[in-house]
């Protein structure tokens, strides 16, 4: 993956969206939630089964968030990454970053037909930890 993409993906002012977040820390959604609001990102929990996570609200998807984030973080099922895609495209949101097992080659493709950018096959926890510990912050 071009790692000209992933910082933009991991601008500082970017807004995020975690479709597929748990309230069990053992869960990725969890872990990849906490990890980007832990790092100083602006995060939105999406999970329609949850009502909120750690106080913040949870929202049961992109359509109802108060605003539009700049990336589309999936840690759900293929067939599940596949409507959201489709519901990015329509509010506009460019930037999907599908966690590892949230993907297929057919989902990309149709991600990259939909003119967004996708990364897929890289780890957002890792990076994010990476990088924190290149600018020397604490985790």
């Amino acid at each position: 993956m071009d790692p000209e993409i992933i910082k933009k993906f991991l601008e500082r002012g970017n807004v995020f969206a975690v479709v597929g977040v748990s309230s069990n820390p053992e869960k990725w959604g969890y872990k990849v939630y906490k990890n980007l609001k832990g790092a100083g990102y602006k995060v939105y929990p999406i999970n329609p089964k949850l009502k909120e996570i750690n106080g913040d609200k949870c929202y049961p998807n992109l359509h109802q968030l108060p605003e539009k984030p700049n990336v589309v973080v999936t840690v759900i099922p293929p067939k599940i990454t596949e409507k959201i895609i489709e519901e990015a495209a329509k509010l506009g949101i460019k930037m999907i970053w599908m966690q590892p097992g949230s993907e297929n080659e057919e989902i990309i493709e149709k991600g990259e037909n939909l003119d967004l950018t996708i990364i897929h096959e890289v780890c957002i926890l890792e990076t994010t930890i990476q990088l924190q510990l290149r600018r020397g912050e604490s985790m």
